[in-house]
């Protein structure tokens, strides 16, 4: 397998430009530097010698180079904030010598190069037990929260997630590329152009459904969960969508057992938003979009060492024969009846 013979992106970020972009935002650093676990962006825990309002650790996020504007940066900012403001537990970046988005440089690089960084609060917790009702929930409830927020007014600088960007353009990107073994080339652009005609009949089952702004990648990774309950954290791939996409992350197992949990979710959920069920038509292509792009996403990223090294799988056939078995399963789960949404199948109300 080869990859682009480009430079790795974050071969000149290192642990001094780091600490001087943190400081030069006039935070005294201890010089404390824990890389956190993140492949898409660059994220660290910064010591601090001093307290301060969020105390002696803070977060810094170095964003990859060239994936956002500028713009569409700070509208996910802009988001979070306006979240935070109605009291919804999400990690917001903190707003520094009056921005939120902040630019590392090597002295003699121009003002405008550079790597774009934010800085949060450091949030601890753990994974939400999502066995539990309870959890379930409550969780449903703040996704409400932030639904009721996000349909207000759309993103208009950040994409929307739709089935050409996620589906066609992962596959044809793949289909392109030397990444598929050569014996397995022709059942993969067989199985994934069912897969891609299986989806659009899902959005001509589901019609036309309401888009709002959206966490966008709402699995249990991106939910700390305390006593106090669940924060949301990591809303990069904040996006316009279908309400559905931040629930169906967090179902798994068998169908009966989807099907709790959704009631579980949705139970919560409309108690602040109203989730219309024609959405289900979408869980399972959603699902199958995201396993195509999470493919390509691997394929696109590999010219970045982190990537060979965190994903060595990625790099052998059986990897590709399990993506084509994936994909069959999906399609037949495409075929099939939705899940319920009705409020009438709760059996908790």
């Amino acid at each position: 397998m080869t990859s682009p013979a480009t430079t790795p992106p974050y071969a000149e970020l290192n642990p001094d430009l780091i600490l001087n972009a943190i400081e030069g935002l006039g935070l005294r650093t201890s010089g404390h530097l824990l890389a956190l676990n993140s492949y898409e962006n660059r994220v660290y825990q910064i010591g601090l010698e001093e307290d301060n309002p969020w105390g002696r650790y803070i977060v810094a996020k170095f964003y990859r180079p060239e994936r956002w504007s500028n713009a569409q940066i700070l509208e996910e900012h802009a988001f979070s904030a306006e979240l935070a403001g109605y009291e919804i537990p999400v990690v917001a970046p903190l707003e520094l010598q009056g921005n939120t988005l902040h630019i590392a440089h090597h002295k003699e690089q121009d003002m405008q190069q550079g790597f774009r960084f934010a800085i949060f609060p450091r949030r601890g917790g753990r994974s939400p037990e999502l066995d539990q009702r309870e959890t379930r929930e409550w969780i449903g409830r703040f996704l409400g929260r932030i639904h009721a927020v996000g349909q207000k007014q759309p993103f208009t600088k950040r994409p929307a997630l739709q089935p050409d960007s996620f589906g066609r353009e992962s596959v044809a990107y793949l289909l392109a590329s030397d990444f598929i073994p050569p014996d397995l080339r022709a059942a993969y652009q067989s199985v994934t152009a069912q897969a891609l005609d299986a989806i659009d009949a899902c959005y001509q089952r589901a019609g036309r459904v309401a888009t709002l702004r959206l966490h966008g990648d709402c699995h249990a990774s991106n939910i700390l969960w305390t006593d106090a309950g669940p924060h949301f954290v990591d809303f990069d791939d904040a996006r316009n969508g279908p309400a559905i996409q931040d629930l169906w992350m967090l179902l798994s197992g068998e169908r009966h057992e989807q099907q709790a949990q959704l009631n579980d979710i949705l139970f919560g959920y409309e108690d602040f938003a109203d989730f219309d069920p024609t959405e289900l038509h979408l869980l399972e292509a959603l699902r199958t979009l995201r396993l195509l792009h999470y493919s390509a996403w691997l394929a696109r990223r590999w010219h970045d060492p982190a990537f060979p090294a965190a994903f060595p799988w990625f790099d052998s056939p059986i990897y590709w024969q399990n993506r084509i078995l994936e994909l069959r399963e999906q399609i037949a789960l495409m075929s099939e009846a939705p899940l319920r949404g009705s409020s009438d199948n709760f059996g908790n109300c």
